[in-house]
C-alpha cells in the first residue's frame, strides 16, 4: 500500500512534532507554513528537538500555497481555533473527495466547522496530549508525551481510520482509535476550559490557584457548569469527570499554567471564542446558565484580539509573530521549591486530562 499523502496545516508545535513523525517513517508529508519558519524548514528540514527523543530532522515538502498540489488522503488540521476557516479555505485546493481532516484542536465545535467550510463526509475529531512548540524558525522543542485519540463522529471503525492509525503506530505516535470521539472530546474542552480561565483571570500557575480555596473553587465551579451544557447538548460524558479532571488538576505541576495565559501575557489573540465563548452562546441557546463561564468570559473578551503592534511569538500556520503584553507571569510562589519558568498545560498539553487516563 502506498504511503498516505499528508498534509499538515499549522506547523507549529503539534502540527510540527506529527507530521515529522509521520516524515520521518515514510510518510509523504507536506508542511504548510508562512515567514521565517517556511524558509528554515525549505533550507534545513524540520528540525524536532525532543527531551525524549532526541534531536532529528526531516526533509519534507514545505509549501505556503496549496494551489497545484496533489490531493491529500489526510490532512492534519492544527492552527488555533480562531484560524480555523481561513486555513479551510487555504486547504481546500488539496482536498478531494476521500480526503480525511483531522482536527487536533482546542474546542468542539471545529469539526463542524469543517463540514461547513469543505462539506460533510472530511471532518475526523481528534484530541493531541503533547508539549511542543516552537522554539526557533524550523525547530520544534518537544519536552513531554506524543498521544493522539482520534475517531468518526458517528463512532464507526472505519477503513481511511483505521489506515491512519497505522500510519500514526508505525511513526511511533501512541494513538487511540475512539467510538466515543465526541465524549474524549468534551472531556478535553472541560478541562481546558478551566485551566485556561482560572490561569489567565488570576495570571497564576496552577500552585498558587490550588493553595488558595476560594479560586481552587472557581476551577471545580466552571468544570461542573460545562458539564451541565455538555449534558443538555446530549453528551454523555462519565459521571465523575469532573472529579477526574479535578484530580488531575491537583496533580499538575506548580508551574503550570495554560496556553491562554501565555499568550494573554505576551499580547497575542486569544482563543476565547473557540473556548469560553462557545460555552456561553451554547449555554445560552440550551437554557444553561453559567454564569461564572460567563463572568470569565467578559473578563478577558477586551484582549481576545490582542495587542495592536507585533513582537515575537507564533501565528496560525506556526510563522513567528505576536505582541506586546501584560507581561510575564510573576504570582507569588505556592512552593518555594518550584521551578519559576511556567509550563502551559494545553495548547502545547502538558497535562494529563480525562481521556488519558
Amino acid at each position: 500500500m502506498s504511503a498516505l499523502r499528508i498534509v499538515v496545516m499549522g506547523s507549529g508545535g503539534v502540527g510540527g512534532y506529527f507530521g515529522a513523525r509521520l516524515a520521518r517513517a515514510g510518510g509523504a508529508v507536506t508542511f504548510v507554513a508562512r515567514g521565517a519558519h517556511l524558509d528554515a524548514i525549505r533550507r534545513h528540514g524540520l528540525r524536532i528537538r525532543s527531551a525524549i527523543e532526541g534531536e532529528y530532522a526531516v526533509k519534507a515538502e514545505a509549501v505556503e500555497r496549496l494551489d497545484g498540489r496533489p490531493v491529500a488522503d489526510v490532512a492534519l488540521l492544527c492552527v488555533k481555533s480562531f484560524d480555523t476557516e481561513s486555513a479551510l479555505a487555504a486547504l481546500r485546493p488539496a482536498v478531494g473527495p476521500g480526503t480525511a481532516v483531522l482536527s487536533l484542536q482546542n474546542g468542539v465545535d471545529n469539526v463542524e466547522k469543517i463540514d461547513t467550510g469543505l462539506g460533510p463526509g472530511h471532518a475526523l475529531g481528534g484530541a493531541a496530549y503533547v508539549f511542543a512548540a516552537i522554539e526557533a524558525p524550523g525547530v520544534i522543542a518537544h519536552r513531554f508525551a506524543g498521544r493522539i485519540v482520534f475517531g468518526e463522529l458517528d463512532g464507526r471503525i472505519t477503513p481511511r481510520c483505521e489506515r491512519l492509525r497505522e500510519a500514526f503506530a508505525e511513526a511511533g505516535t501512541p494513538v487511540e482509535l475512539s467510538t466515543e470521539i465526541r465524549r474524549v472530546l468534551w472531556e478535553k474542552y472541560l478541562f481546558i476550559c478551566a485551566q485556561a480561565a482560572v490561569t489567565a483571570v488570576t495570571r497564576c500557575p496552577t500552585g498558587v490557584v490550588r493553595a488558595i480555596p476560594e479560586t481552587w473553587r472557581l476551577y471545580r465551579t466552571i468544570l461542573e457548569e460545562l458539564a451541565a451544557v455538555a449534558a443538555a447538548a446530549g453528551v454523555k460524558l462519565p459521571a465523575d469527570t469532573v472529579e477526574t479532571i479535578v484530580k488531575a488538576a491537583a496533580a499538575l505541576a506548580p508551574e503550570t499554567t495554560s496556553s491562554l495565559a501565555h499568550d494573554l501575557s505576551q499580547g497575542r489573540r486569544l482563543e476565547l471564542e473557540g473556548l469560553h465563548g462557545h460555552a456561553v452562546r451554547l449555554a445560552e441557546r440550551l437554557g444553561v446558565p453559567t454564569p461564572t463561564v460567563f463572568a470569565v468570559y467578559a473578563v478577558l473578551k477586551p484582549h481576545a484580539d490582542g495587542c495592536a503592534q507585533p513582537q515575537g511569538g507564533s501565528g496560525p500556520l506556526g510563522e513567528p509573530q505576536g505582541g506586546q503584553g501584560l507581561g510575564p507571569l510573576r504570582p507569588r510562589r505556592a512552593n518555594p521549591e518550584s521551578p519559576a519558568r511556567p509550563r502551559r498545560a494545553d495548547e502545547p498539553g502538558s497535562a494529563q486530562p480525562p481521556a488519558e487516563r
